[in-house]
This record gives C-alpha cells, structure tokens and sequence, in this order.
C-alpha cells in the first residue's frame, strides 16, 4: 500500500492517493486542483475509486465532485456533512472494500462535528489513519469555525475523540492528517506532516494529562487568527462547487481594454512587493504570487469579486489555480505583456517608497506613522516602538485608526504583507504609503531598535 502525498505549503494541508491494490486508488480530502491526482493515478496505472473525505472543509474548495466526475469514483462523505451532491454516507463504525483494502469509519468529532476518519488496512501493512484535523501532528484541528456557541461543545468533542476515539489503534498505525503546520484551520506545533499514533499518544500536547475542563480552557487560546473567506467555505462545499470546465479562464487582452476590464472589479497585482512599489497600476491590489496567494486572496476580496491579473511571467494557469481553490470564480481578464505593456500605453502609473531600515529610521524621526500588519504572535514577540499593530486581515475593517495628516510607514515580516497593506490603504484614498525594504527581518538584522 503506497500513500502519495500532496502538500499545499499556503494552506498547511496535504491531500493523498493511495494505492490500494487490485489497480485501484483511493483519494484522501483532495482539493480543487484535481490534474494532480489524475497524472499520479494514470502514471500509477491506477483508477482512482473512491473519494474519502473526512469532514466539511472550511480553509479551501473540496476537489471531491470533481475527480467523481472525471473517474467516476463513489464519495464517501460523514453522515452528517449535509452534502448536496452525489455521495455515498457513512458514519463510525461502517466498512469498505476498495482494491485489496478494507477501509474503516471512525466518527472524530471536534474540529467539525460530523467529523470522521478512515482506518486503511490491507495485508503486510500497519494500519493506516487518515485523520483529517483530529488529531495532527503536535496538535489537533480547531473547534470555533462554526459559531462561538459551539466552540466549547466541539472542544468537548474533540477532548473525547484525541483520547478515545481511536485508543483501538496500535501505537504503529501511521498516522496520515490533512491540516498541519502552516494552517489556519490547525492548533499544533508540529511541523511534520505524518507520525504515528505512538508518537502523537506521547509528544502531543492536546493528548497529555489534563482533564476535560482544562483542555476546553487551554485549547481555544492556541487557535491563530480566522481568515475571513473560511466562513463562507463550508456551505459552498456542502453545495458542492462547479466543476472547472463551467468556469471560463480569464481573456489575456491589452492595456486599454484591460483598464475597462478593472473598473468593473478589482485588479490583482502577483509581482514582488519590489515591483508594485516601483510602479502599478492606481487601485490595484498588490497580493504576490508565493504559497499563501490564495489565503490572502480570499482573505482581503469578498467571493464574487470579479477579478484581473497583472502576472508578468507568472503562469497565469497557477494563478487561477489558487483563485479557484479558496472560491474566487469569477476571473475577467489577464494583461497582456504584463505592467510594462501598461507603462508603454501611457495609463496612469501610481508607485510607494521601499526604504531601507536607515531610511525608515530615519522617516520615523521626522514624524512618520508606524503601522505594523503582522499576525498577533508576530507582534506579541517584539516590535517597532510605537507602531500601532493592525493585521493586515483586519485593515480595511479599521481604517479609521490610521491617520491622515502625516506620512505612513507601514511593515510586516519580510515585506509581502506590507506590500499588500499599501495597496489596501491606496484603496482606501490613502496615496503614498512607505514600507520597510525586507520588512521586520531586515530592520532586526540590521541592529534596529525593537521593543518586546
């Protein structure tokens, strides 16, 4: 039995293919970039039969209805996802075949409450877990994505689950989760992506000797902060989502025609915060295309934006890619030959200052305004003296804190963030805003000083 892993770093989750034998695969919490999995069945000589998915996603669209669609694979999906699309129910207890596996359903409420796992068994192998969000490496998944009423009951949930829900398993069972290090959706400081129960019954904080009580009081503080595009996740993946082929690619067109196409929506600008700041276009939003593309992206832009790209050598297929994972459909136009066709038409170019840590020191003394749009964890170790900390999540949200009557410097952790926070508060009518060249990083390495 062969498990192949799919790591999305931006989202802390792998997704996985399992040959089960007899030819056949099984795919574990796929996401919606699904010609991933085809190409590794294919190239296997492997059908992929069946779809397990072990909870309602909150943190990305799920790929299940699409690889039904391409292999014709039956969905397995809780009992109690409410799902709307074609699936095969089950809850613990329940068994399966597929290939020369049998499968088991493990009910693991807590992160969700109709939370399941799968046990995978197949002979001359150690079980197999596939765990979903759990129990993660150093963690478990968190419980306050419903409403905050249900934080403390799914607590409960998930106290019960880390501790009997799979005490049955052998200590060798390899344990397979879905969210890890890097998630919002997890509370866990492991930064593997697999272990075994053994391991996990021994390391885990969220499964040492506390009681129930305290591990409700505990286990909520660990959670980082919530992006806001997970609360609209949930009742799209129990929907289920179109399929790719009804969703058009966005039209490759020329400046002028593309400045029309921006009025109508917001442009995305996926350079390096070295290349908007030098120059963009006035309005756009400067999100650069790294691993968490997509998590800002749904994070800063209501779903059902339409949106256009300014990619530069970015393939505009990944781009796409990461849209349509966290739910944005609705892709209008790409520019061709990037911002320099833009600049050669004559539009309106806007641009910010990117200073050097001496130089920012510097604006500092003359009067500027710090703004520091790092997460809470960022800040709570040490910071600039005086800046005032909006994450950049919350920004638009609390733009009546910023100032106006004096110049803005504004910095993250390397410089990605703070990029983005300048286009949000150019948006906001706010025009020139400074960032830190290499963000905090480069103005602690460069003896900078910093408060704790």
């Amino acid at each position: 039995m062969e498990v192949i892993p799919f790591v999305h770093e931006g989202l802390g989750n792998t997704s996985y293919i399992v040959d089960v034998g007899g030819g056949q695969a099984i795919s574990v919490d796929p996401d919606r970039t699904v010609r991933r999995y085809l190409q590794s069945a294919e190239g296997r000589g492997l059908t992929i039969a069946g779809v397990l998915e072990t909870h309602v996603h909150a943190d990305f669209v799920t790929g299940a209805v699409e690889v039904k669609t391409a292999t014709g694979a039956t969905i397995y999906s809780s009992k109690g996802s409410e799902a709307g699309y074609p699936h095969h129910p089950v809850g613990g207890g329940d068994q399966m075949r597929i290939g020369d596996a049998d499968i088991g359903v493990v009910s693991a409420p807590g992160h969700t409450p109709e939370h399941i796992a799968y046990v995978v068994r197949a002979a001359g192998n150690e079980p197999v877990l596939f765990s979903g969000g759990s129990i993660i490496v150093g963690g478990a998944a968190r419980t306050d994505l419903l409403t905050p009423e249900h934080t403390e009951p799914l607590s409960r949930s998930q106290y019960r689950t880390l501790r009997a829900g799979f005490r049955d398993l052998p200590g060798s069972t390899l344990l397979y989760p879905t969210h890890g290090s890097g998630s919002f959706c997890s509370a866990g400081a492991g930064g593997d992506r697999s272990s075994t129960l053994g391991e996990q019954r021994v390391m885990n904080p969220a499964m040492s000797d506390m009681t129930e009580d305290e591990f409700v009081e505990w286990f909520p503080s660990t959670f980082p902060r919530v992006p806001e595009y997970y609360w609209r996740m949930r009742s799209l993946n129990q929907a289920g989502p179109r399929l790719r082929r009804d969703i058009a690619d966005p039209k490759t067109i020329d400046a002028h025609h593309f400045e029309d196409a921006g009025k109508r929506g917001v442009i995305i600008d996926v350079r390096t915060p070295e290349e908007y700041l030098a120059g963009h276009i006035p309005g756009s939003l400067s999100n650069p295309f790294r691993d968490v593309f997509g998590v800002w992206l749904g994070w800063l832009i209501e779903l059902g934006t339409p949106l256009s790209f300014v990619c530069d050598g970015q393939p505009l297929e990944q781009v796409v890619d990461e849209c349509l994972l966290v739910g944005h459909e609705e892709l209008t136009a790409s520019l061709d030959g990037g911002f320099a066709a833009w600049e050669r038409a004559g539009l309106p170019v806007a641009s910010d200052p990117y200073l050097s840590p001496a130089d920012a020191r510097k604006a500092i003394l003359d009067g500027a305004f710090i703004l520091d749009v790092r997460e809470p964890d960022e800040w709570g170790v040490s910071r600039v003296e005086s800046a005032l900390h909006i994450p950049l999540g919350s920004l638009e949200h609390r733009l009546s804190e910023v100032p106006r009557d004096r110049p803005l410097l504004a910095y993250c952790g390397v410089g990605y963030r703070s990029s983005s926070a300048a286009s949000v508060l150019e948006r906001a009518g706010i025009e020139t805003v400074m960032s830190i060249r290499g963000g905090f990083s480069a103005w602690v390495d460069a003896g900078e000083p910093v408060v704790t």
